[in-house]
Order: C-alpha cells, then structure tokens, then sequence
C-alpha cells in the first residue's frame, strides 16, 4: 500500500485511483463477438465456450442441473453450512420484504390513485465460480426475486472441472426455491439468459455480480433484456480517525482484498500513525492468508490516504463512491449525514463488511467502479413492475376536469379535451 496525503496526488495518480471502468470497455470487444454467437447458435455456442473457457466438455443435454445432483448436494456439505445458509436466508428475506411497499391514496375527494406491484415472470441470475462457492450470492439476488413474486428463477453458473456445480450453490439454491440451474458461466450465461437458447430460457431481468466480461456482457445485452447493475471486482474504503481500532481496519481491508486480484483497498485517514499501523497489520494479515497471493497482489495496489480532516475525507468518499464503505470515527453518524455516494455503508468497529456478505440482511450485489453515483444496491426493486391505478367517480371528474381540458388545450390536443367534456355533458343530454 502507498501512504500519500491527498495533496500530493497528482492528476494521474487521481484519475487511476478514481477511473475503474477502463477494463470494462477494453472487454466489450471480446464479449461482443461471444454474446452475437450464443444469440444465434444457442446451445451449440454454450458447450463450444464452456470448453474453451472452463475447461469442461458439457453437451446440451447436461447442462441443467439434475435433481439427483441438487439431492446429492445436501450429503456433500457440512449440516452447520445448511444451518447457516438457512439463518442468513431469513434475515435477507425479513429485510427485503419491508421493500413491498404499495400505497392509495385520495388526495382529491373522488380521485383514488393506487400503486399496485407485479413481478416479472423469470428472474435470470449469475452466480459466479472458479475461485471459491459462492451461496451467499444465491441468497442475495434469488430472495429479493422470491420476495417479489417472480414465479421462475434460473441461475447460471460456472462448472468445475468435473462438470459438476459447488455443492453448497446447488444447497442455497434448492433452499430458496431457485426453479432450475445451469451449467453455463461467463458471457455466455449471460447471453443466454437475455436471449434464450434450446436449454435455457429467456429471462425477463438478468442480475448477479461477476468479472469483467460478466459485466461487459451485462451492458451489451441491457438494451434487449433489464439488467441490474454494474457488479464488478470488490472494493472497500475504509474512513478512519484517531479513535479507530488499526486491527479492525486491517483486517476487513484484507477480507476484501482475497475477493479478487481486480478488487480495491483503500484507507482514508487524518492520522499518519493509523495509516501506517494499518498499512504493517494488512501485510502481515494478508501474508498469513490461504489466499495469499489474491490478498497480497491487491494489497500492493491499495491506498492509504491522508486527509487534513474529516471533511475532506468524506469529499473524497462521495467522489471515489465505494462499493462499501466503512466508517470508522468517534462520532460516524455526523459522517453518515454526508454520504451521498456509496454502495453500502457499514458503521463501528464492530460492523465489518463481512456481515453485510453474508447474514446481516442487506444485499451484497452493489455498484462498483464509481457506479455508486447513480445505482443502488440489488433489492426487490429488480424484480418488479410499478403498476399505477386511477379510479375517479363523478365528483373527482368534475375537480380535475378544468385542468385537464385548460392543459390538453395549450398543447394543442382537442381530443383529450373532448375526451372530459363529452362525460360532464353526460346529464344534460
């Protein structure tokens, strides 16, 4: 990591540290051509890259998941894992469902405005693989879905080397109701959830978090299909004074950094004496790591930065617009006041990041590279339809009808006058 006060950063130093999004548009020319593929030879196109990319020969009659496969799964994994994935399986539904809101209103006497909610009928998730099982993610973008009513989840992920999905994926899946499971990753899942093949079925909203052709190809195919969000790498900024515990922040800067060698690590500080604590304990830490060289690799590209205060701390915050943000300051909620732009905000010494992957509740697929600006976190908000309902009786005609007509008037649309005036004649005719 590399201690340097704010001031001293030059404008490319700043503009490397702030600019995220570069791969992206390097990868869009590679996807590109394997998205146009899997929309015309479908199936064919998913086994020709699944050998190319994963290493494994699946023909299209073995792509789905079995149910003998999701069976077996349970007899595979520890019970305290299936304990776990049902406890934090609860939490994330309970908070999810407080996102259901519909609402009448009747503002004006005879005028009842409702909004009413309907989910999309097929939800197409990406869980991502390779380097570890991820089940949490199954939890946090099929249980929002669930919640929201969609009637047909699939889920797209990569297979291991024997062709087989991570047990404890196939576990969290089968425990949330997740309709059926492919074994399909990269671009191509994708691909394949926005446009359909012989197997897989087009999906009416395409979420999940993965690599940098995951989310390029999430862009491609967001004009023909809804997408959630761009989930790239992980990242983490942590905000520190004097008052925070320099093992804390060590610690949870390193349990980001094993995510990916892609992912980023940066503390903001107003003490040199934390920065450079916390710079020896993220070594040490991460040296120690069974993921060392993922750990250690990001680590070497993160950033400790000095900031005069507090203030000057959270302006860069709401520039950079962290996928994660910890606080870790003697009065935080002051701070939390003044965040406008981050992904999920974790607050104490006692809140680390960790909690809010896994069991905590909220949902862990968040915007990264700078897209905090502008994106939210997942929520059943992905998975619905807002729906508005109008209902007026006689009396609430007559309250809006001047208005109407006065307006349809000055944009020049007889019709819509006409369309008021014929029903207050109603009774004189």
């Amino acid at each position: 990591m590399k201690i340097r006060s704010l001031k001293e950063i030059g404008e490319d130093e700043m503009r490397n540290i702030l600019e995220r999004r570069a791969e992206i548009k390097k990868a869009l020319r590679k996807v590109r051509k394997i998205v146009e593929e899997v929309k015309r030879n479908g199936d064919r196109a998913l086994a020709k890259y699944t050998k190319k990319y994963d290493g494994v020969t699946i023909p299209p009659s073995k792509i789905k998941v079995s149910e003998e496969e999701v069976t077996e799964a349970y007899s595979k994994i520890r019970e305290e894992v299936v304990n776990a994935i049902r406890f934090a399986a609860e939490n994330i539904r309970s908070f999810h469902e407080k996102q259901m809101a519909t609402f009448t209103i009747e503002k004006v006497p005879g005028v009842k405005l409702s909004q009413i909610i309907r989910p999309v009928e097929c939800a197409g998730i990406y869980i991502p693989g390779g380097r570890a099982a991820y089940p949490s993610t199954v939890l946090m973008a099929a249980i929002p879905a669930r919640v929201a009513g969609v009637k047909k989840c699939i889920v797209c992920t990569p297979p291991n080397r024997d062709g087989s999905v991570w047990p404890e994926v196939l576990v969290a899946c089968n425990e949330v109701g997740v309709t059926d499971v492919f074994k399909v990753g990269g671009a191509q899942a994708i691909a394949a959830m926005a446009y359909g093949t012989e197997t897989i079925p087009r999906a009416d909203v395409v979420v999940g978090p993965g690599n940098i052709y995951v989310t390029a190809a999430k862009v491609l195919v967001s004009g023909d299909v809804k997408v959630d969000l761009p989930a790239g790498p992980s990242e983490i900024l942590v905000l520190a004074d004097e008052s925070c515990n320099p093992h804390f922040v060590a610690a949870d800067l390193v349990s980001q950094a094993e995510h990916d060698p892609a992912a980023s690590v940066i503390l903001v500080t107003t003490s040199r004496r934390v920065a450079e604590k916390v710079m020896r304990l993220v070594y040490e830490l991460a040296a120690k790591m069974g993921t060392r060289s993922a750990a250690v690799s990001v680590v070497d590209k993160g950033w400790c930065i000095l900031v005069e205060d507090l203030d000057e701390g959270v302006k860069f915050v709401n520039r950079y617009a962290p996928e994660h943000l910890e606080i870790h300051v003697e009065k935080p909620h002051r701070i939390l006041e003044k965040i406008i732009n981050a992904g999920a905000v974790f607050i104490g010494s006692y809140t680390p990041v960790v909690l809010g992957d896994y069991a905590a509740g909220s949902n862990h697929i968040l915007p990264t590279g700078g897209y905090a600006k502008s994106f939210s976190g997942l929520s059943v908000e992905n998975f619905i339809k807002r729906i508005s309902v109008v209902e007026c009786d006689r009396r609430g005609l007559e309250a809006l009808s001047e208005s109407v007509i006065v307006l349809a008037e000055a944009e020049g649309m007889p019709a819509h006058a006409q369309a008021v005036r014929l029903r207050l004649r109603e009774n004189e005719s």
